[in-house]
C-alpha cells in the first residue's frame, strides 16, 4: 500500500510541475501589468467664482459629474485631475488664475469661467497656448469660434433665443418694444441677433436702456422714469441675475410692475428663477421668461438627489436648491472632457515654453495635445442629462425654449417654442398641429391681470398729443380750415375741414380715447415734406392733413391706411366743339369701314343669288354694279323695290335688315347726344404737348408735383406755382403766352375742388398719375398707427365717409360732367362685332348652299364644257357665260303653252307668263330660234311681226321693254 503511494505521487508531481510554473509566471505578468497600468493623470482647470450661491452650485455639479465618470470607467488609462481656481467675479482674478493654470499647473484644458466678460479674456489666452476653453455658461455670440477656435461653449448661444422671443412678441401683435440690457459683452451680443429678429415679425424697437453693472439705484431709478414716458410698454431683459433683481425691485417701487405692462427675461434669468430671494420673485409677478427646455427624466431626478446631498456637505447651513440648466449643461461639460482625455490617450503630456519673452504672458507654454484633444472634443457625442450632446461649430445645439410665467413664488410653464412648430402648447402632445396645440395656456400678467396688454399707451397722462395742421389758402381749405390768428408752438381749437371730420370719426372708432391738440404749420408755403420732417423729429407727434402717401415719406415717416383716393392730373381751359363733321363721330372709324364693306358684301351676296333666276336683277354690267350698291344702301331707309325670289336671299336680307335697324337706331341716339349735350373741348390734351409748345405749367405750392413733372420731362424753368383757386383761374385765363400758364397740375381732390366752382371754363384732362391716397402721419414705429389704419377702414367702408365727403367736397350741380370724356359717346366696332359675324355668316352660308344648289343642278352642262381642247380662259367665259344666262325652269322663267288655234301642237307657239312682270300693257318679243321669226305682242294682245328695219330685241336699249325669248316648237 505505501509503494502504490510513492508510485503514484511519483507519477503525479512531475505531471503538474508545469502547470505550477505556468501560474507562477502568470502571476508575475498580472503584477507587473498591474504596476504598469497606474492611469495617467491629467490636469484640467476650472475657474468658478467660488464665493456666489451659482459658482458653487456648478462646484458641486463638476466634482459629481467627474467622480460618476471614473466611476463608471474604472479601467480607463487616464485619469482627470481638477484644479480649482476663484475668479472672485472679476475679469482681472479670473485672467490671473488661467495664468497661474496655464503656466504653473500647465493644465491641458479650462472649464469655465461663468462669466462671458471673463470667457472672452480667457478664451484668447487659451487660444494663445492652444488649450481648449470648455464654458457651461458663457453664451454671448460676440465670443465666437472663427476667431477663437480653441473656445468650446457647452451651452446655447444668446442669439438663439432671439426668434423664440420675437414669435411670442408677434404672438400678441405688440408693435414696439424696448430692449434693457447690462453694459458688457454678454448684454450687447444679444442685440443685433434680437433686432433682426423683431424687424423680421414687423416689431420696432422704439428706444433701448443700457445699465452698467456697477449702476447704484438713482441710475436705475432715472432711467425707468424714462421708460414711464414712452408708449411702449414691452420690456426685454438681457442682464446678469444680480442686476436683474435689483432692476425688478425698482420697477416695483415706480410701480411699472403692474397692470398694462410687459416684462420679458432671457435665459440668464429664466435659468434661476428657483434661485432667486424671495423679494426679487414677489417683484417679478407676471413676468414671462424664456429657457432651454430640458426634458424630464429618472437620470435627472436622480441626479438631483445626489446634487442636494452633495451640496450639502460641500456648503452646510445653505439653503438646498434644484440644479438648474447650467449645472446640467455643467455635468455634461465635464463628461465630454473627461471622454476627450481618454480618446486622445495622453502618456505624457506637456508644454513647450517659449525661451524668449519678459513677461508671464509672453512665457505661456504651447500644449502639445491641445489641438488633438481639442478634435476629441468637438467630435464627442453621448447622451448627457440634457439629451443629445453633440457640438456644432463649436458649440451646442438646442431647438426647442420653455416659456414660464413667475406666479406668485413659484413658476409656470405656460407654452414652449420649437424649431419646427413656432408656439405650440404641449411638447410631444395629441393636440400637435391643431388651433388648440397653436396657442399659449392661460398667462398671468403684472397687476394679477389676466387681459392681455395693449403693449403702449399714450406718454404720460399730462401729455396730449401734439398734431400738426397746415394752414390752407382760400379755396383750398376744405381741406384744413383753421379761423381766426395763428401762432406757432401755440395750439388751436378752431380746427376744422374735409380731413379734420375724418380724423375725428377714426378717432371715436378707437377703444380708447385719445387726447390731442391742433398746432398749425406757420410755414405752410414750405413742402409738405418738410411738415412731415417734424414728426421725424419729434417735435410733434402726427400730421393730419390732405397727405399724399409717397414711398420716399416712409423712410422718415408711417402712413395710415389711405382714407381717401387720389392720383395726378391736370386742369386746362375749354372750347366749345364746333366741327362740321360731327356726323362722322358716332362710329369709331373702324365701324363705319366694317359697316359699308358688309353693305358690299350682302350686296353682292343677294345678287349672285337671284341673278339667274330674277330678271330685276339682270342688264348690263354698268347696271348690275349699280343694283348691287343700290340693294345694300335702300336698306338704310328699307326703301327697296326689288322682289326676291330665292329664299337663300331673303334670309339674308332680313338678318341684314335687323343688323341695319340696330346700328342706324345707336347712331341716331349717338349723334343725337353729342348734338343736345354741349361737348368741351381742352386746349391741351397731353403733356407732350405742353412740352412741344414750351408752354409754362402750373402747380400746387409746396406739392410734391412739381418733382413729377421734371421727371415727366417738362423744364423747371417752365414751371409756376400757385396758392389759391383765384390764382388758378388768373393763370389760366391769361395762358401761356401772356403771362399765365397752358394748364395746372395737382392732385385730383384739389382739381374737383377748383372745377366745382370753375366748371364751366375748365375740364380735367389727359392722363391720371396715379398716387396712394391721403393718410395720417404718425413717427415710425408709432403703436397708434395699427389701430388707426384699422380705424380708418372701418370709418372709409362705412356710411361716415358718404355724409362727410357730401359735407365738404359736394359738386356743382350746374355744370356739365367734367370727368366725361367726348369721345365716351362713340360707337366702336367691339359693341356691335357679334352683330356682324351672325350677319356674314349667315350671308357666306345662304351662298354656298346655292353655290352648291346651281352646280348639282347644272353639273351635266358644266361638265360638258371641261373638254380637253379648251384652254384654262376658254372654260372660265363658258362657266361665267352660262352663270349669266337665265334658268329657263325658274318659277320667274317658267314657260307656259300658247297655241294661236287655241290647241298645244307642234308649231305652235308657248307664251311666257309675264304676268306681274311687266303688266299687261308691256310689249314683250317672241323669236323662232328656227326661222329667226320675231313677233311682238300689240297693245291689244295680239301677236304681230315687226316692222321692216325695227330693232332686234337684243339690240334694244336698257330704257325700252324687257324682251323674253320664247321658243316654238317643232
Amino acid at each position: 500500500m505505501e509503494n502504490q503511494k510513492h508510485k503514484l505521487l511519483a507519477f503525479i508531481f512531475p505531471s503538474l510541475l508545469p502547470f505550477f510554473l505556468f501560474l507562477l509566471v502568470t502571476h508575475q505578468n498580472l503584477a507587473v501589468e498591474a504596476q504598469n497600468a497606474t492611469p495617467t493623470l491629467v490636469r484640467v482647470g476650472v475657474v468658478l467664482d467660488l464665493d456666489s450661491l451659482a459658482g458653487k452650485l456648478s462646484k458641486t455639479s463638476i466634482s459629481m459629474a467627474i467622480e460618476d465618470f471614473h466611476a463608471l470607467n474604472a479601467n480607463f488609462n487616464t485619469r482627470v485631475v481638477l484644479e480649482y481656481r476663484n475668479s472672485m467675479s472679476d475679469v482681472v482674478s479670473a485672467a490671473s488664475a488661467a495664468l497661474d493654470l496655464l503656466k504653473n499647473s500647465e493644465v491641458q484644458a479650462i472649464i469655465g469661467p461663468q462669466t462671458s466678460v471673463e470667457a472672452e479674456f480667457l478664451a484668447n489666452m487659451c487660444n494663445r497656448s492652444q488649450v481648449p476653453l470648455l464654458s457651461f455658461s458663457a453664451s454671448s455670440p460676440s465670443i465666437s469660434s472663427s476667431h477663437l477656435p480653441f473656445f468650446v461653449r457647452a451651452t446655447i448661444n444668446d442669439s438663439s433665443q432671439s426668434i423664440p422671443i420675437a414669435s411670442f412678441i408677434q404672438y400678441f401683435g405688440w408693435q414696439t418694444v424696448v430692449p434693457i440690457y447690462e453694459d458688457s459683452v454678454y448684454g450687447s451680443g444679444i442685440i443685433p441677433s434680437l433686432v433682426d429678429a423683431l424687424r423680421s415679425v414687423g416689431t420696432n424697437i422704439l428706444d433701448r436702456v443700457v445699465v452698467p453693472i456697477e449702476s447704484t439705484d438713482d441710475y436705475i431709478d432715472a432711467e425707468l422714469y424714462r421708460l414711464k414716458t414712452l408708449q411702449s410698454r414691452v420690456f426685454i431683459v438681457h442682464m446678469i441675475p444680480e442686476l436683474a433683481s435689483r432692476l425688478f425691485l425698482r420697477a416695483q417701487l415706480l410701480d411699472m410692475v403692474s397692470s398694462g405692462y410687459v416684462w420679458i427675461v432671457t435665459d440668464g434669468v429664466g435659468n434661476v428663477f428657483e434661485t432667486l430671494n424671495t423679494s426679487v420673485i414677489r417683484a417679478m409677478e407676471g413676468v414671462i421668461g424664456f429657457r432651454p427646455y430640458v426634458v424630464d427624466s429618472n437620470k435627472i431626478n436622480n441626479f438631483s438627489i445626489r446634487f442636494k446631498t452633495k451640496f450639502l456637505q460641500d456648503n452646510p447651513g445653505m439653503n438646498v436648491v434644484n440644479p438648474h440648466a447650467y449645472q446640467l449643461w455643467a455635468y455634461d461639460a465635464v463628461w465630454a472632457m473627461a471622454k476627450a482625455v481618454e480618446m486622445t490617450n495622453m502618456t505624457n503630456p506637456s508644454f513647450v515654453v517659449p525661451q524668449r519673452g519678459v513677461t508671464d504672458l509672453s512665457r505661456i507654454g504651447i500644449s502639445q495635445i491641445g489641438p488633438k484633444l481639442l478634435r476629441a472634443i468637438l467630435n464627442n457625442s453621448f447622451n448627457g442629462l440634457t439629451g443629445k450632446f453633440v457640438l456644432v461649430d463649436n458649440q451646442l445645439q438646442l431647438s426647442t425654449f420653455e416659456i414660464v410665467n413667475v406666479v406668485g413664488k413659484s413658476v409656470r410653464t405656460i407654452g414652449f417654442w420649437s424649431q419646427y412648430n413656432g408656439i405650440i402648447r404641449e411638447i410631444n402632445s395629441s393636440l400637435e398641429n391643431t388651433k388648440i396645440n397653436n396657442s399659449l395656456k392661460s398667462i398671468i400678467w403684472p397687476g394679477d391681470s389676466t387681459e392681455v396688454p395693449r403693449g403702449w399707451v399714450l406718454p404720460t397722462s399730462e401729455k396730449k398729443l401734439r398734431i400738426l395742421v397746415p394752414i390752407l389758402k382760400e379755396g383750398f381749405n376744405v381741406f384744413v380750415n383753421i379761423a381766426g390768428p395763428v401762432q406757432a408752438n401755440v395750439s388751436t381749437s378752431r380746427v376744422s375741414g374735409y380731413c379734420i371730420d375724418i380724423f375725428k370719426a377714426v378717432l371715436s372708432k378707437l377703444p380708447y380715447a385719445v387726447l390731442y391738440d391742433f398746432y398749425p404749420f406757420v410755414n405752410s408755403n414750405d413742402t409738405y415734406d418738410n411738415m412731415l420732417y417734424q414728426v421725424y423729429l419729434k417735435n410733434y407727434d402726427a400730421v393730419v392733413a390732405e397727405t399724399t402717401i409717397r414711398f420716399n415719406r416712409t423712410s422718415y415717416v408711417d402712413f395710415t391706411m389711405p382714407y381717401t383716393q387720389s392720383g395726378i392730373s391736370m386742369v386746362a381751359p375749354i372750347k366749345p366743339d364746333a366741327s362740321m363733321w360731327i356726323f362722322l363721330k358716332p362710329l369709331t372709324p373702324t365701324l363705319w369701314l366694317t359697316s359699308l364693306a358688309f353693305f358690299f358684301f350682302t350686296g353682292f351676296v343677294v345678287w349672285l343669288i337671284e341673278h339667274h333666276i330674277n330678271p330685276e336683277f339682270r342688264g348690263t354690267p354698268c347696271q348690275q354694279s349699280g343694283l348691287i350698291f343700290y340693294f345694300a344702301f335702300s336698306t338704310l331707309v328699307f326703301a327697296h323695290k326689288e322682289k326676291l325670289e330665292s329664299n337663300l336671299s331673303r334670309f339674308v336680307v332680313i338678318i341684314w335688315v335687323f343688323v341695319v335697324l340696330i346700328l342706324t337706331s345707336s347712331y341716331t341716339a349717338s349723334l343725337a347726344s353729342m348734338l343736345t349735350v354741349q361737348q368741351l373741348t381742352p386746349t391741351v390734351t397731353d403733356i407732350n404737348q405742353l412740352i412741344k409748345n414750351g408752354d409754362y405749367v402750373g402747380y400746387h405750392d409746396g406739392s410734391f408735383v412739381k418733382g413729377l413733372l421734371i421727371n415727366l420731362g417738362l423744364d423747371e424753368n417752365k414751371l409756376k406755382n400757385y396758392s389759391t383757386t383765384d390764382e388758378y383761374v388768373d393763370a389760366l385765363s391769361k395762358g401761356s403766352s401772356y403771362g399765365g400758364v397752358a394748364a395746372i397740375f395737382d392732385e385730383i381732390p384739389y382739381l374737383k375742388v377748383f372745377l366745382s366752382q370753375h366748371c364751366d371754363q375748365y375740364t380735367m384732362t389727359g392722363p391720371t398719375y396715379k398716387t396712394d391716397g391721403f393718410g395720417f402721419v404718425f413717427p415710425r414705429g408709432s403703436p397708434l398707427l395699427p389701430d388707426m389704419s384699422r380705424a380708418v377702414l372701418s370709418v372709409t367702408e362705412g356710411p361716415e365717409i358718404v355724409k362727410i365727403e357730401r359735407k365738404w367736397l359736394r359738386e356743382s350741380t350746374t355744370c356739365p360732367n367734367q370727368s366725361a370724356n367726348p369721345s365716351s359717346s362713340r360707337l366702336s366696332f367691339r359693341s356691335f362685332a357679334g352683330l356682324f359675324i351672325i350677319t356674314g355668316s349667315v350671308s357666306g352660308l345662304m351662298l354656298l348652299i346655292y353655290l352648291a344648289m346651281f352646280i348639282y343642278k347644272e353639273k351635266e352642262e358644266l361638265i360638258s364644257m371641261l373638254t380637253p381642247d379648251r384652254s384654262f380662259l376658254e372654260i372660265v367665259k363658258l362657266l361665267f357665260g352660262h352663270y349669266d344666262g337665265i334658268d329657263r325652269n325658274s318659277p320667274t322663267f317658267r314657260e307656259s303653252s300658247v297655241n294661236p288655234t287655241g290647241g298645244n301642237q307642234e308649231g305652235s307657239v308657248r307664251e311666257v307668263n309675264l304676268t306681274g312682270l311687266m303688266g299687261s300693257q308691256s310689249p314683250v318679243s317672241i323669236s323662232n330660234p328656227t326661222s329667226e321669226l320675231n313677233f311682238e305682242f300689240g297693245q291689244e294682245g295680239t301677236l304681230t311681226p315687226p316692222e321692216v328695219g325695227s330693232p332686234s330685241p337684243s339690240n334694244r336699249g336698257p330704257s325700252e321693254e324687257v324682251s323674253a325669248e320664247l321658243t316654238v316648237a317643232r
